[in-house]
This record gives structure tokens, sequence and C-alpha cells, in this order.
């Protein structure tokens, strides 16, 4: 098992340094002059050289690369002029409340979509695989930020349930009931889409094992149904729905961007549209980075937990 995991990571080095390269040049190519945007009124030829000089903006675009690569590797993402802070700080900081939004969501839809897809597997073509069907392919149809907003319309606007943005609420609060309360809509409005596709997959992977012989032999020898369904044959269909969550865990990081603005959660998705509209390039890189590491890991983890449950793939 160790083995693997070591190949695994080595082989995640040639992907992250991928992502640098992609992240780096596509705010590279951004039209128009960083420090024109920066300064704006204060823009004078004088201070547009010098702060040029100062983000390392008159080097080449390779040599500023490596130069940005190298301080990344040593642990410093250089720091944010629009925050003037260390940009590692900052997304450390944002990152934590897009975990709680992005974990909250993929915990929700693994359970409702692992669930939804077992049930209508077992019940093919009944009553409830239909219904099952139906709400999935709705689920599916709707993006997430509409549904965000229409929940913010029924559920603050008019029934005045739940808070209309926010982490916490702006005066008291700040306990686990208040951001649970705050988190109710953002995390269903994100995991609405996953669920769905999650469900889906799960009961294609549960009617095809539901069709193996250890199955049949298991209700042949008497093994209750509900025993035969979630204990033998969910234990089988998990070696193909693991993998599913994963990509669904990189759906929420990506969908929580716009769900973060929508709400206004305090996450790393409003923290780069944010950088974005200031130009602040440094936080950019940083943010994605850092972001797209974290999945990468979290990738990582998936194919080590579909190992554990079938040690074919180890070989």
């Amino acid at each position: 098992m160790g083995g693997y995991i070591l190949k695994r990571l080595v082989s995640a080095i040639p992907v992250l340094f991928g992502i640098t390269v992609i992240v780096f040049l596509i705010m590279a190519m951004i039209p128009g002059d960083p420090a024109l945007a920066i300064l704006g009124s204060y823009a004078t030829p004088e201070n547009v050289e010098k702060l040029n000089r100062d983000l390392g903006l008159d080097q080449p675009l390779v040599a500023r690369y490596f130069i940005w690569l190298g301080n990344m590797l040593t642990g410093d993402f250089g720091r944010s002029f629009s925050l003037n802070r260390p940009v590692i700080d900052e997304v450390l900081d944002r990152f934590s409340a897009t975990l709680i939004l992005a974990g909250t969501s993929l915990v929700l839809c693994a359970i409702f979509g692992i669930a939804a897809g077992v049930v209508s597997a077992a019940r093919q073509y009944g009553f409830a695989d239909k219904a099952i069907t139906f709400a999935v392919l709705l689920g599916i149809s709707i993006p997430s930020f509409f549904l965000g907003m229409m929940m913010i319309l029924l559920f603050a606007v008019r029934w005045k349930m739940l808070p209309v943005s926010g982490m916490y609420a702006i005066y008291g609060g700040g306990d686990l009931p208040d951001l649970l309360n705050h988190l109710i809509m953002p995390a269903l409005a994100l995991a609405v889409v996953a669920t769905g596709v999650v469900a889906r997959l799960s009961r294609s992977a549960m009617l095809e094992v539901l069709r193996q012989d250890f199955v049949r032999t298991a209700r042949a020898k008497g093994v209750p149904e509900g025993r035969v369904v979630w204990g033998h044959a969910l234990r089988a269909a998990m070696v193909t729905i693991i993998p599913v969550l994963g990509v669904q865990a990189g759906f929420v990081l990506s969908g929580a961007v716009y769900i973060e603005m929508v709400f206004q959660w305090p996450g790393v998705g409003r923290m780069l549209v944010d950088a974005i509209l200031k130009r602040d390039i440094l936080l950019v890189q940083g943010g994605v980075v850092f972001v797209a590491a974290c999945y990468v890991l979290f990738n990582i983890a998936v194919d080590v937990a579909q190992s554990v449950l079938d040690p074919r793939i180890k070989t």
C-alpha cells in the first residue's frame, strides 16, 4: 500500500507542474498593463515603471515563471498588493470557509446520491425508481446559481426562514447554530447537481452488481433482501461509485466560485473573483494553484480508498 501511495504522489508532480504553467500563462495573457489597472489615477510613467519593477513584470516571461515557481516551492506565494498581506495567509483563511461549504455539499451529495441510486436500482421500474429518476433529471437540469437565487427569493425574502448571505450574522451569532443556519441554502444549492450525477451512476453500478452470481447466491441462501442490497451489493458497487465522488469533489470546488458570489460566502471563490477584478495577479495564481493541489491530493485519497475496496487496482 505504501508503494502504491508513493507512486500516485509521484505521478501528481507533472500534473501540478502543468497546472502552474497554465495558470501563469492565462494570467500573463490577460490584455492590458496590470500596473495601470492597479495604480488607477496614480498611474504616472514613473509609478508604472516602479510597480512593474517591484512586481517583477519587467522580466522576460520565462524568467518570471521560474522566479514565481521557485518562490512557491519554498512556501512563498508572494504578497497580495490589494490586501497587503501574504498570499498564502489569505488563501488559507478563505479556504477554511470554502472547505466547510464544499465539504458539506460533498457529504450531502454522497449520502443522498448513493441512497437514491440504491433505492432506484432495488425498485427498478417501480414508482420509487420513476420518482427518483424524475427528481434527479430535474436537479441536474437546474443550474446551481439559479437554484441559489430562487432559494434566496423563497426562503429568505418571502418566508424569512433563513439568512440571505454571509457565513455568520453581522451582529451577534458566530456559533455553530449560526453557521449551520447560514450554510443550509448554499450547501444545498451546490449539492443538487452533484447529487443527481451520483444517483444516476450509483443506480447503474448497483444494477450491474445486482445481476451478478454472488447476489443470486446470497438470495438463494435466504439472506434478507435489505442485507443483500445494502451490505453485499453496495459494497461491491462502491468500487465504481468512489471515483465518481472524486470527480464531484472537483465539481463542488469549482461550483463554489459562483455559489459563494450568490450567497456572499467568504471563501476562496469569492476571493478569486475580487482578485481578478483588482488584477491582483499573485493572489489569483496562488489561490488557483492551492485549490488545484488540494483537488489532486483528494483524488489520490480517493484512489487509495478504491484500492482498499478492490486490491486488484494496485496491480
